[in-house]
């Protein structure tokens, strides 16, 4: 009875069997979803090579547009990571490990020296003769923190987490990237709570900005809204 009340409705009624097509728009913005079982050293070397990735993006690139869409998404990464690991894995490092006030500092000084060179790197444009050098400047420092990083300092701060703490930091990591600045501000404070003010006071203005800055159409990242 139901399906001849059904094949006896109004067209206008009858559900539709056609396809849903949607124009997929590269700005749009995205809920962030951190995978199951994530550990937070997993997450941060996923970060690292999503940097990497546009880091050799923007040398590969062949054209100006391109170039400055990769720059964009480069700075916008790891404008949020460093201040992620700041307010979020060390203080934990500082927390958990014997010495990790001191690896801590060490990590905050080489993030000092890398928002320097992105913010001068944030400003140039790719017709710029310094463009490509302040890049390779800032990649050197860059990569010796990453390889310290992800083989001295995340192994030693997993060692004290279980895998429900792990995964615990990996949420508050991911989340705090989402309202923190996106755009270097190298003379901001690097430590909480003064970090975390600066951070909500400067994050409006650069998202904003962000949305008259052109972004690649497509990336392993979250992009931009």
């Amino acid at each position: 009875m139901f399906s001849r009340s059904l094949a006896s409705a109004p067209r206008t009624l009858r559900p539709s069997t056609l396809p849903i097509t949607t124009k997929f728009n590269p700005y749009r913005t995205f809920a962030v979803t951190t995978p199951t079982m994530t550990r937070l050293a997993d997450a941060i070397k996923d970060d690292h090579r999503e940097l990497e990735d546009a880091y050799n993006k923007i040398l590969s690139a062949t054209t100006s547009d391109e170039k400055t869409r990769w720059q964009n998404q480069f700075t916008w990464e790891l404008a949020r990571h460093s201040i992620g690991e700041e307010l979020i894995v060390y203080p934990l490092m500082e927390k958990n490990l014997p010495n990790g006030k001191a690896m801590a500092d060490k990590d905050r000084a080489e993030h000092q020296s890398v928002k320097e060179h992105l913010y001068k790197f944030q400003g140039l444009s790719p017709e710029d003769p310094d463009f490509e050098s302040t890049l390779k400047a800032l990649w050197k420092d860059l990569g010796q923190h990453i390889k310290e990083e992800e083989t001295e300092d995340l192994p030693s701060l997993e060692k004290t987490l279980d895998q429900a703490d792990s995964e615990s930091q990996t949420k508050k990591f991911m989340r705090t990237k989402k309202f923190i600045p996106t755009r270097s501000h190298p003379s901001a404070p690097d430590k909480p709570p003064f970090e975390t003010v600066a951070g909500l006071m400067a994050a409006p203005i650069d998202h904003l900005a962000d949305l008259f800055r052109k972004f690649p159409e497509e990336s392993k990242s979250q992009l931009p809204p």
